[in-house]
């Protein structure tokens, strides 16, 4: 593949974090610059603290207007704050389990067994897809390269999720 993806997608990102700003979150803006040289359309970048309901309601709300992808960085981590899947999971009505799965494959042949402590997440919440990957640039850069961009990109054989926008509620 090369250039920008023929089929942008309508994505939204959330930076789950009690201490970061837009001004000094890295991972956040790591992943709009690569989503967006990709081609798609960011319809908005966010901070949202570390708290369950606020981070569902964000979601529901972008759910609802329609966006076709969401991506929250931080907070999958095993600490009391780390509320990212408890927030998400529930609002999924098909949940991606190969997702998570596949974080953990690609993340343990850099970070060896510490990959066990990520639960990145990932679902279908009516027409969106949900994923929740951890706050660090390195676990940012890991799920664009080996995941996101290439299955939020049409041309991807022999499948991709860009494909199916608009069919995952039928």
């Amino acid at each position: 593949m090369s250039g920008p993806t023929p089929d942008p997608l309508r994505i939204g990102v959330i930076v789950v974090s009690d201490t970061r700003t837009l001004e000094t979150d890295r991972s956040g803006a790591l992943l709009v610059e690569a989503l967006g040289e990709a081609g798609h359309e960011i319809v908005g970048r966010l901070i949202v603290k570390d708290e369950r309901w606020a981070l569902r309601k964000q979601v529901c709300t972008w759910v609802a207007d329609g966006l076709d992808v969401i991506i929250t960085t931080g907070s999958t981590g095993v600490t009391g704050r780390d509320i990212s899947p408890e927030a998400v999971e529930p609002l999924f009505d098909k949940p991606l389990h190969g997702f998570g799965e596949l974080f953990r494959q690609v993340s343990y042949g850099e970070i060896g067994a510490s990959a066990l402590q990520s639960r990145a997440t990932g679902g279908l919440c009516a027409n969106t897809l949900v994923f929740a990957i951890p706050g660090s640039t390195g676990a940012c850069r890991t799920a664009l390269d080996s995941i996101l961009l290439p299955q939020l990109d049409r041309r991807t054989r022999p499948c991709n999720f860009a494909s199916m926008r608009g069919r995952f509620s039928e």
